[in-house]
């Protein structure tokens, strides 16, 4: 992982960058970057970058998106986060038909006839 300080100028010079991170995850690299606008206000901006191979191979290009996070809103993105990703190492399904009925295969092969529910809140 790569950490950053650099300093450079967007078209409205709103865009100066205070601090860098770069996670390397596969085909797609995330920068998590701290900025300043006009106003001198921080915010985060994060940016997945994913390699895209042409279909015959010979080029290749970047597919980027951002999400621009305001300070007052780190507080509600980080319990939504942690929430969700609480849920995922939690339940660990590995098909959505899983998912969407909220059990798994060895609990589909109840065959004692019995009804059993299993309701977390």
């Amino acid at each position: 992982m790569e950490e950053t300080m650099k300093k450079t100028q967007g078209e409205g010079g709103d865009k100066e960058i205070l601090y860098s991170k770069a996670i390397k995850a596969g085909k797609r690299i995330y920068y998590l970057d701290v900025k300043k606008n006009l106003k001198n206000d921080l915010f985060l901006a994060i940016t997945e970058s994913k390699k895209i191979q042409s279909k015959d191979g010979s080029q290749s290009s970047f597919e980027k998106h951002k999400i621009f996070l305001y300070k007052e809103d780190f507080d509600k993105f980080m319990d939504g986060m942690n929430e969700v990703i609480g849920f995922i190492k939690k339940n660990n399904y590995t098909t959505m038909s899983e998912a969407k009925s909220g059990f798994t295969e060895k609990e589909d092969e109840n065959l004692d006839g019995d009804i059993k529910l299993n309701i977390d809140f």
